[in-house]
């Protein structure tokens, strides 16, 4: 990682806007760096900085795509032009974005409209009519509910389609939806494969795009450095957004999205070069030190422990879930949940809450077995404190 960080010097001291004068070397980068990783299907990137901007300008891009469906190759009319600078239709069109409950996609002005997660990020700020949808919540073990489970995915597909159909009637049409594989900052909350697949095939069916939300799961810590690989989907989703272990924000998509003009995304900066340099380090290590296998080894075992100590503390604990290393367990309250978390830390033990009553644990790929077995020693100790 030293070694490979001596080149950003060059990187840090002449930042170009790489949306109008990139370095010549930038195209290379890309396709060397972020396209060596791109999800299986996705041949186009376009950089940012962060989650929230990642979403946000993926948002622009999925209206782009859905307003040339209808336009096709007409150019854009003088009364489009006009009424685009007055903020109204045709040029404005009344679209949306479907989201769920729970979610959390970013903080800006748009990503605020599909994040429901807590109530201060979203207070005194004017929000879209966007619909939102029941994300499934399961009853856990999930293999002693399966019945259950399936029931509960048809219940919030259901409502997904509904509110298509609903929002299609009102004039303010789903042009798409926005998922995260796994809701984090709402609770670690998970859904089947068959969830997901169905939800492509609804959006397929209507006309939707559907962007997948990786500014938390992606990276590798599922196991897979896309956490959606593990749903098996028949085909690639329209577009898949990145952030936060990845370095610099971004997001992928398939061809068909790509805009026929240019400046229709765009901002000053458009990336990093530097952070791009970083991920180019980083993902050298990934490869060379197998962390992705790291990650389902250490993590089936932080998980089996996790399931030990809820049976072992049924007062205290239960629902362990999870992928890979991106696990969570939840408590009997919030008040308990906090107070495992600050004793926690007391320990040594950085740890997060997320949702109501749950904590969310997100160790580093390097994380050892042996580290397993120094948190869960930390983990008990703390239970037995508070039993």
């Amino acid at each position: 990682m030293i070694d490979g960080l001596r080149n950003l010097l060059s990187a840090l001291v002449n930042r170009p806007a790489l949306g109008v004068f990139p370095g010549e070397d930038w195209p290379a980068k890309l396709q060397n760096v972020l396209m060596s990783v791109a999800p299986t299907g996705l041949d186009h990137v376009t950089t940012m900085m962060c989650g929230s901007c990642s979403n946000e300008n993926a948002f622009k891009n999925i209206f782009i795509w859905y307003q040339s469906q209808l336009r096709g190759k007409a150019p854009f009319s003088e009364k489009e032009i006009a009424s685009s600078m007055v903020n109204q239709a045709p040029g404005a069109p009344k679209l949306s974005i479907l989201s769920f409950h729970g979610a959390f996609h970013g903080r800006t002005l748009g990503c605020l409209s599909t994040t429901h997660s807590k109530y201060i990020h979203k207070i005194d700020i004017p929000s879209f009519d966007w619909p939102i949808a029941s994300f499934p919540k399961y009853r856990y073990p999930l293999e002693e509910n399966v019945r259950e489970n399936a029931q509960e995915d048809a219940r919030c597909l259901a409502e997904v389609e509904g509110l298509i159909e609903a929002y299609a009637k009102k004039g303010i049409p789903v042009a798409g939806i926005i998922v995260e594989p796994i809701q984090s900052e709402g609770g670690d909350n998970e859904a089947s494969p068959e969830f997901f697949q169905n939800l492509q095939k609804i959006a397929k069916r209507h006309g939707s795009a559907l962007l997948i939300d990786e500014v938390q799961t992606g990276g590798g810590p599922t196991g897979k450095l896309w956490c959606h690989e593990h749903f098996n989907l028949d085909s690639p989703p329209d577009v898949v957004t990145f952030s936060k272990k990845m370095q610099l924000g971004g997001y992928y998509h398939a061809a068909h999205m790509k805009p026929a003009q240019p400046y229709r995304v765009f901002n000053t900066w458009m990336g990093d070069p530097g952070k791009l340099l970083l991920l180019e380090s980083i993902l050298k290590v990934i490869k060379q030190e197998s962390l992705l296998k790291n990650v389902e080894k250490t993590g089936a075992k932080l998980k089996a422990g996790l399931l030990q100590a809820q049976n072992e503390f049924p007062t205290l604990l239960n629902s362990a879930r999870g992928r890979g290393t991106f696990l969570a367990i939840n408590c009997a309250s919030t008040k308990l949940r906090d107070d495992i978390v600050a004793a926690l830390k007391q320990k040594g033990v950085l740890s997060g809450g997320c949702g109501e009553i749950s904590i969310r644990f997100r160790p580093a790929l390097i994380f050892q077995e042996r580290h397993v077995d120094i948190f869960l020693d930390k983990f008990r100790q703390v239970l037995k404190e508070l039993k």
